[in-house]
């Protein structure tokens, strides 16, 4: 019995692999993109962050995912399996392509699938919060890079650039511009940990009938948080160097200043929108338009948009999130034919 009902644990280890691959990139590749940071130290980093992320502003999310989406009452070991091996495998899908996807709608669409086959899909929170917060939160995100990278960074610019020469090269700076990637991988613990935990935590409080909310409900939280956390720096350390070099080298290099701008902004938004509602949303797609904006103020447009590696960004972000689904409602109906479900 033990050994059957350890599986959904594992497979969410497996997705929070890929997840530390995944979100390695959107924490530290402004920090390694400016040289920053050394790539052998950036894991221990990032799973350190996570954990305390989750552990501190984690829980609305993953009540979010764990039962807004997918009735949390339905949720059997079967299904658990189902949702984070199809998210796991879209994720391992867009990581051996080198791009950082997002976890938390591959995550939503995964358990839209079987919510869809079984006919007890919710979509109150679906339609009028989490998705229209995908939209909103990568456009806020360019709005702010850009606007001040404009209006105010370059019309100071020339005022400003010696007391800049001064602070580029100083020691003060570049630990605060890692102090920053850090804050992203706080606020990813605190929105991204759900996409592994919420699934097994609603199986395990259907099973040992323990009320949302209660000492024990938490108790079991905080268990599965510490022992998916290390799974993220173990991903960060397996797969984070292949999405490091695509969005840390491969859109845009940045000074330190750039990239502490980059990590706060993304991460300010992504932690209110943990705590303010708990809707899962995507860091990486907000780190790469703030990119993006801070980037066509350096660069210029042309020069951003015509970049190979971001066009293969945005197709995934397509493909990764519909694989989750598919693979979803081909295994729910793969499982019900068989009699699991």
């Amino acid at each position: 019995m033990i050994s059957i009902h350890i599986i959904p644990l594992l497979v969410a280890m497996f997705l929070a692999v890929n997840m530390g691959g995944s979100g390695t990139a959107p924490s530290f590749s402004a920090a390694y993109g400016a040289d920053l940071i050394r790539r052998d130290l950036i894991p221990g980093l990032f799973g350190i962050f996570v954990f305390f992320g989750a552990v501190i502003a984690g829980q609305k999310v993953i009540l979010t995912v764990g039962g807004d989406i997918l009735p949390a009452e339905t949720v059997s070991m079967t299904l658990s399996i189902i949702v984070l091996g199809s998210v796991g495998m879209a994720m391992f899908f867009a990581n051996m392509l080198r791009v950082p996807q997002s976890t938390s709608q591959a995550t939503i669409f995964a358990l839209a699938g079987p919510a869809i086959y079984l006919d007890v899909l919710q979509t109150q929170r679906l339609v009028f919060e989490i998705i229209p917060t995908w939209f909103i939160t990568p456009i806020i995100a360019f709005v702010l890079a850009y606007g001040i990278g404009k209006y105010l960074y370059q019309p100071l610019k020339g005022r400003i650039k010696p007391l800049l020469a001064v602070l580029q090269g100083h020691k003060a700076l570049k630990y605060f511009v890692v102090v920053t990637a850090c804050y992203v991988a706080f606020a990813i613990g605190s929105n991204n940990m759900a996409n592994a935990a919420a699934p097994v935590l609603a199986m395990a409080v259907n099973m040992l009938e323990v009320e949302p909310g209660s000492p024990n409900f938490m108790m079991l939280m905080l268990l599965l948080v510490f022992m998916l956390a290390p799974m993220f720096g173990i991903g960060s350390s397996l797969l984070g160097s292949r999405v490091l070099d695509t969005t840390g080298k491969g859109i845009s290099s940045f000074g330190p200043l750039g990239a502490s701008y980059i990590s706060i902004i993304t991460a300010s938004i992504l932690l209110v929108s943990s705590l303010w509602k708990g809707i899962p949303t995507s860091l990486v797609q907000m780190n790469t338009a703030a990119i993006i904006g801070l980037g066509i103020v350096k660069n210029g447009h042309s020069e951003v948009f015509k970049n190979a590696p971001l066009r293969r960004i945005f197709i995934i972000w397509i493909v990764s999130p519909l694989i989750a689904l598919l693979l979803s409602v081909l295994f729910t109906y793969v499982a019900d034919y068989y009699g699991f479900i």
